[in-house]
């Protein structure tokens, strides 16, 4: 799933009124009586202070981290065999997902289908779960036999090490787009 491209907006400040300054300002001697006009704080007075008996505890729900895509993930998930820093076990499982499906792919099918000569596009959507199970496989083909053996090469993918977002374990949302070559 692809993340829209959106354009950068100024925030806009709210508007508040001026202070009312007085239009002419005079300077008295010091022994003169003179009205004073009083500005009122608007700073919270300290006798308004609220007593901790007054406060009322209220139990907040633990955010519930739905699942995250592939590409914005902190912690991607973890392909057997990959090891080194969070950039290297991205680029890691992104090339163990194709080589995985180079060696698995019947190549011989799309020739078989008598689909017309040429590349082909094949995505793979899935999800790799709390517990590092793949779940919720679709495929998208030129050809429903072309689907299904997108799913069969899906379906034979190892038990990953799970995605991790805040700490968490979250299921993590993936994409796998390969071309194909039809003779």
């Amino acid at each position: 799933m692809r993340t829209p491209i959106t354009e950068p907006r100024e925030l806009e400040t709210p508007k508040t009124e001026p202070p009312v300054l007085p239009e002419k300002i005079e300077v008295v001697d010091d022994d003169v009586d003179v009205n004073e006009t009083v500005i009122q704080s608007t700073e919270p007075d300290e006798t308004e202070a609220l007593e901790a008996a007054n406060i009322e505890k209220v139990d907040v729900p633990e955010e519930v981290i739905q699942d995250v895509p592939f590409t914005i993930i902190e912690d991607v998930p973890v392909f057997p065999g990959c090891k080194g820093s969070k950039k290297e076990l991205k680029s890691c499982f992104n090339k163990k997902m194709q080589k995985h499906f180079q060696r698995k792919f019947n190549t011989d099918l799309p020739n078989d289908l008598g689909i017309s000569p040429g590349k082909k596009g094949i995505i793979m959507l899935f999800k790799i779960d709390k517990i590092g199970n793949i779940i919720d496989i679709k495929a998208k083909a030129p050809h429903p036999k072309l689907q299904k053996e997108a799913i069969r090469i899906i379906k034979l993918l190892p038990k990953m090490k799970p995605g991790r977002q805040r700490g968490k374990a979250v299921g993590v949302k993936y994409t796998l787009p390969m071309r194909i070559e039809v003779d």
